[in-house]
């Protein structure tokens, strides 16, 4: 029996310790992003104050971690004296989303969208654990394009977004689970962040 079977209660798998340790592990290092972190919790407190708008974007898990981010900002995170903020996820209308790729293709389902409502000002936050998602370019594109600002919380090594986004935080892991863990860290911090501008 190794050390780590021995601190396991009886019963218990030891994968699920490792998985465990390995998500706490991530999340303790964002302590060494907090000039980042702090930054972009910032910048879209900044443009939100000013009346500028948040669009979010993500595939799969990622794509959950934007309207979760989108909906606190239109209804509550923990204050309910807060006003509403306008704030729209870009995964989270069906018929946009199969509109736009039955027409052209999946790779611009969120461009096409920046285009139709970016305004100069405003703010797309993507959530993506590789960074190499081609709708995701796209749609950093699209916003320089209308000039917009383009921030990105990442994982993998950060991929073609970190290149291109204005403002972007690469967590360190190569595992889509604890990077997508440490994405719900952050976005609570801009939630709470804004919060406090507000």
């Amino acid at each position: 029996m190794n050390q780590t079977d021995a601190n396991v209660p009886d019963g218990n798998p030891t994968w699920m310790l490792d998985l465990i340790k390995d998500s706490a592990t991530v999340i303790g290092r964002l302590i060494y992003q907090l000039p980042e972190i702090d930054a972009i919790c910032r910048k879209i407190s900044e443009q939100l104050t000013s009346g500028n708008k948040l669009l979010t974007a993500g595939n799969g898990g990622s794509a959950a971690a934007a309207l979760h981010l989108a909906q606190e900002l239109t209804g509550r995170y923990s204050r309910s004296d807060r006003r509403a903020l306008p704030a729209i996820c870009l995964a989270a209308d069906t018929t946009a989303l199969t509109c736009i790729a039955n027409d052209w293709d999946y790779g611009v389902v969120f461009s096409r969208q920046v285009e139709a409502l970016c305004q100069p000002g405003d703010l797309l936050m993507m959530f993506s654990s590789s960074g190499n998602s081609e709708n995701l370019v796209r749609a950093c594109e699209a916003m320089k394009k209308c000039g917009g600002i383009s921030m990105a919380l990442l994982g993998k090594g950060g991929g073609r977004v970190h290149q291109i986004a204005d403002i972007s935080l690469v967590v360190d892991s190569n595992r889509t689970a604890s990077v997508q863990e440490a994405h719900e860290v952050i976005l609570h911090l801009i939630l709470e962040q804004v919060e406090r501008a507000f």
